[in-house]
């Protein structure tokens, strides 16, 4: 079986983002991968559903976990366009999600290096590999055309 890359996942990650601007929310989006299959695919939804909680990354988990029939993702790799903040970072740890990719950093509430690096704390028990910066400028870019929009 081909083990397809990061950018490979990242783009339909990105097409997912796509969809958030579509619905008028801020454009970030993610796929779940276990077993080199997507398990869930989502976006964000805080505006359309008034739900603080309904980031790309906690649909996606909330999605595979249904569809697996387990609260633990263990193997699984997600691939988000944006730097997760503390709330969807605590549910990739406690979900057992092995691996997170993203593309764009971010300096306001990313917490995987850009404003604080939780993934380098003790207190967690669970700490996914993390690979950062996959097709950020593209990610980034949908990021800063739907603010500048927003702006004018």
């Amino acid at each position: 079986m081909e083990i397809l890359d990061n950018d490979y996942w990242m783009g339909l990650a990105l097409d997912e983002a796509r969809k958030s601007l579509m619905l008028n929310e801020v454009p970030v989006g993610a796929v779940l991968v276990l077993d080199n299959k997507i398990i869930a695919s989502s976006h964000n939804h805080t505006i359309i559903e008034n739900d603080p909680t309904a980031h790309a990354e906690i649909k996606a988990i909330r999605i595979a976990s249904k569809k697996i029939g387990n609260h633990r993702l263990i193997g699984s790799s997600l691939y988000v366009t944006l730097e997760p903040c503390a709330m969807c970072y605590g549910a990739i740890v406690h979900a057992r999600i092995s691996r997170l990719v993203f593309g764009a950093h971010e300096p306001k509430s990313g917490v995987c290096g850009s404003s604080i690096k939780l993934n380098e704390y003790d207190f967690f028990n669970h700490k996914p590999e993390i690979t950062s910066g996959v097709l950020e400028e593209d990610c980034s870019s949908i990021l800063k055309n739907f603010f500048k929009k927003k702006r004018n």
